[in-house]
């Protein structure tokens, strides 16, 4: 069994890292496992409106950190897929409000009780980065393919050292093949010279991906979307699985080449 406890983090915000978070954890909710994700961003929360379960909650991590509640009866209950709970972070306290002892305390109480536990960890390199990471036995990072969020990815994995942890997993988020091929992004081999990680997968850019946030529907539901297959797959090689991850490469059209030769735009 793949370990339990996976944290999903990011060196700089923007990146994807809770859309990860919620389409990995339904991916394998959707598979029969039974999963609870855990929303360490206090203060900022955003997985609530990912899995579109904004208007369920009652109870935060706070609530259970302060004793109000138990853990279990401050899950959320996800709408369409019967394995998946979310425990929110709270909108009004500020990082401080959970310490890595609360955050291992509630996840040795949920441990027993669960497949997996995710914990989407706030973006950055601060205490709340601190607490995320201390109860997990496996940590992925997000980063999109520029140089600024591939620096500050760099970041984490030293502070992971330093922290003694596993060394992190690498997800590549919102590859633009277009833009790898016009030279405005950096391409798959670009980041893994910089960052030397195991590579868990590479999602490509997908039109529909923030309609999809907006309607509170992760991608993984929707057999159509190029984003939603891969996050899939990351899932799968999260249980083990050996998938190829695909070359994502563009092939310019006829109308585009003409276009580009004759100077039009």
């Amino acid at each position: 069994m793949a370990d339990k406890v996976v944290c999903i983090t990011s060196g700089k915000g923007g990146v994807g890292k809770s859309t990860v978070t919620a389409n990995v954890a339904t991916a394998l909710a959707m598979k029969g496992y039974k999963v609870v994700a855990i929303d360490a961003d206090i203060g900022l929360r955003n997985l609530d409106l990912v899995l579109g379960l904004e208007n369920r909650i009652v109870y935060d991590i706070v609530h259970v950190v302060e004793g109000v509640v138990p853990p279990e009866k401050a899950l959320v209950k996800d709408k369409r897929t019967k394995n998946l709970y979310l425990l929110p972070a709270a909108q009004t306290k500020d990082k401080s409000a959970v310490k890595p002892e609360d955050l291992v305390k509630i996840v040795e109480e949920l441990r027993d009780k669960f497949d997996f536990i995710f914990i989407d960890s706030p973006a950055g390199i601060e205490e709340g980065f601190k607490t995320a990471v201390t109860p997990a036995d496996t940590i992925i990072v997000v980063a999109n393919p520029e140089m600024a969020s591939i620096r500050d990815a760099d970041r984490v994995v030293g502070l992971c050292e330093a922290m003694q942890k596993p060394e992190p997993k690498l997800v590549i988020n919102r590859l633009d093949p277009k833009k790898v091929a016009r030279g405005d992004m950096l391409d798959v081999e670009d980041v893994l010279q910089v960052l030397s990680l195991d590579l868990l997968g590479v999602v490509p850019e997908d039109k529909n991906m923030v309609s999809y946030i907006n309607r509170g529907e992760p991608a993984v539901l929707f057999e159509d979307s190029v984003a939603g297959k891969e996050l899939r797959n990351i899932a799968e090689r999260l249980l083990g699985k050996e998938i190829p991850i695909p070359k994502w490469t563009y092939s310019e059209g006829f109308l585009e080449k003409l276009k580009r030769l004759f100077g039009s735009e």
